[in-house]
């Protein structure tokens, strides 16, 4: 995150300073107006104050109720420790709840998993084999809680404490408070939703699937909830950093056409690249959780499309239980993926459109030289820090890594079926 001191110096504008003292110089009279005025109360106000931040995170308000069933759920036990900072702590209230709900939760995991490893010993049909692998495959990301949850809780504290800290100085800039319309709507509709197709899910596959037993799903009803509401967050996350790129853009078009000056070109270019900067952020901080999320989806997907493709050759398209049951699971896995990458596809390519697009219409010949100047910085600092979700490096986050991980699949696919045929076949 750019430190105070460093977006201060950057908003103030050395060429704006120096432009002025060319006009003192020539005796002009610069006189202050009304919008001056506000902009130096504004400029008053820091983002490391929690209690600014605390009244322009409208963010935080809004995204809340997620934040609250991740912590129900044991998997992010994050708290909003003082007004405009959320911090983590081995010693809380919150992780000592999480570290007793997954001790609870993982008694019971165990015990479905045991027999569910007897029920595949018993298996000798390498078909059935894979088949009743899919099972211990949904009981592995209950595991990975630690790692990939609590492991990472610190980073995803800091960058949900930089969205407020973003949206301080976003009013600084703009005059306006950032806005969510529908967020919180939106999110309670969500997270309804991601209980009930987790129970759905469940249910259906035990109706179709043979040897999943009902009393089986209480080991499920959690991780596959987690899974769900790990989409949903990242879904939200992006489409706040979406309205934060439109809203930007929106009034950067606007106080362009009201006055195209060097000053407030400068301001707009620290927003922007704090607002890059939050984006880079947040596949930093969720790196280790979204990339074995990306794993879990390609095994499930490979395995359920191999068990459906193997009943097809088998018996032929017959529809049965099994074959629906597969094809089940392989469009909800699908889905969670597209959704994941889409999203973070159309939050990116927002970022620099609309700012690029009113920088392209500025007559350059219109305004003076530090101003275009400025746009020169402005357009140089778009095409040096693109706007891509990376993991950390392991993976960019768009619609490449769906085609990426189709062609993968395919490649497991083809060896599977390969080693099938191979296979001597039943009397």
């Amino acid at each position: 995150m750019i430190p105070d001191h460093l977006f201060d110096e950057g908003i103030n504008n050395t060429l704006y300073q120096n432009d002025m003292k060319q006009v003192q110089k020539n005796k002009h009279v610069y006189e202050r107006n009304q919008r001056d005025y506000e902009q130096e109360q504004r400029d008053l106000l820091s983002s490391q104050d929690g209690d600014t931040c605390e009244i322009h995170d409208q963010f935080y308000r809004d995204h809340k109720l997620l934040l609250v069933l991740f912590r129900a759920l044991a998997v992010m036990p994050i708290t909003r420790s003082r007004p405009g900072t959320i911090t983590f702590s081995w010693r809380s209230s919150a992780t000592a709840y999480a570290i007793c709900f997954y001790i609870a939760s993982t008694i019971v995991v165990l015990f479905v998993g045991y027999e569910r490893i007897l029920i595949l010993r018993s298996i000798r049909k390498f078909d059935d084999y894979i088949y009743g692998v899919l099972f211990i495959v949904f009981l592995v990301p209950h595991f990975w809680i630690p790692f990939v949850g609590w492991g990472v809780a610190h980073q995803v504290a800091i960058y949900k404490t930089n969205w407020g800290k973003f949206q301080v100085r976003y009013y600084r800039v703009t005059g306006e408070n950032l806005r969510f319309p529908n967020l919180k709507t939106i999110i309670v509709i969500i997270s309804i939703g991601c209980l009930l197709l987790a129970i759905c899910f469940l249910l259906s596959l035990c109706a179709l699937l043979d040897g999943f037993l009902l009393k089986h799903t209480a080991a499920y009803y959690h991780i596959m909830t987690m899974i769900n509401m790990n989409c949903a967050l990242w879904y939200i996350n992006c489409k706040g950093i979406k309205i934060a790129s439109q809203s930007l853009s929106e009034c950067f078009r606007r106080d362009v056409g009201i006055d195209c000056s060097a000053k407030l070109i400068s301001r707009y270019r620290y927003l922007w690249l704090n607002l890059s900067e939050l984006l880079q952020l947040l596949g930093n901080a969720y790196a280790r959780t979204y990339s074995t999320y990306c794993l879990f989806m390609f095994t499930n997907i490979t395995i359920a499309v191999y068990g459906a493709l193997s009943e097809i050759v088998d018996h032929g398209i017959g529809f049965s239980f099994k074959e629906m049951g597969l094809f089940v699971d392989t469009v909800y896995c699908s889905t969670l993926l597209f959704i994941f990458a889409d999203c973070s596809h159309k939050s990116t390519q927002k970022v620099a459109d609309g700012v690029q697009e009113t920088l392209l219409t500025i007559d350059v010949l219109a305004v003076d030289r530090p101003t275009q100047n400025e746009i020169d910085h402005f357009i140089q600092a778009i095409e040096m820090n693109p706007a891509v979700v990376s993991l950390k490096g392991y993976a960019n986050v768009n619609r490449e890594l769906l085609t990426s991980a189709i062609s993968m699949i395919a490649i497991y696919l083809i060896v599977l079926l390969q080693f099938k045929i191979s296979l001597p076949k039943d009397p």
